[in-house]
């Protein structure tokens, strides 16, 4: 059965100790995010990240990319971080910014691409970073709904109607204020390539860099 916890009706309100449970034991929770709503998983989990899968119709060869409690969460996720992608951090974290960074040893495939980078981003809102910092540090970050399906939901019954049975809980924080997805940037080296145009033009974030 799918639940919902009003924090539009109560603002500033802890994630209840049932959602982190639920999503320790592989379940799925929609939150908010400061861009689209996310269907967050516990990415170490297996059986999370399958169901996910399941309740996305995800293609596996397109990687989940993840959102973090915050900047210092990224080293066990990256074998390395470029110095572009540390100033980008330390510029646009938390917000609208994924940036693809050579991923660590041992993820699981379904986070990563076969070029062995995966998604990381600090969203800016305080739901999905307390959610991501007390399950470790990261949840699933896609977006909460099905492949090729519209995502801008106005009320937490759409998503019930979507998703049926399939997620444990809904983190209801109102209509978003913005359908403008995060831009995605990878960076395996110096010069970072664009993937995704976002809410952050790409080129702000060029000319932040060619600042020095």
């Amino acid at each position: 059965m799918t639940r919902v916890i009003r924090l539009d009706a109560n603002p500033g309100m802890p994630v209840p100790q049932d959602v982190v449970v639920s999503l320790k034991n592989g379940g799925l929770v929609v939150c908010p995010t400061d861009t689209l709503y996310a269907l967050a998983a516990v990415p170490f989990s297996k059986e999370g990240l399958l169901r996910l899968a399941g309740a996305k119709n995800r293609d596996s060869g397109k990687p989940v990319p993840l959102l973090l409690s915050g900047p210092d969460a990224a080293s066990r996720w990256t074998s390395g971080i470029p110095e572009a992608a540390d100033r980008l951090m330390r510029r646009f974290w938390p917000g609208a910014l994924t940036l693809v960074l050579p991923a660590a040893q041992g993820l699981f495939p379904m986070i990563t691409d076969e070029g062995g980078t995966v998604g990381l981003r600090v969203p800016d809102h305080p739901v999905a970073r307390e959610l991501a910092d007390r399950v470790g540090g990261a949840i699933t970050g896609t977006s909460a709904n099905r492949g090729g399906k519209p995502w801008d939901w106005e009320s937490p019954e759409e998503i019930f109607r979507e998703f049926e049975d399939e997620i444990s809980w809904v983190l209801w924080d109102g209509p978003l204020t913005t359908t403008a997805a995060s831009t995605v940037v990878r960076i395996t080296g110096e010069r970072p390539t664009l993937l995704r145009d976002g809410a952050i033009p790409f080129q702000e974030i060029m000319e932040y860099l060619q600042k020095g």
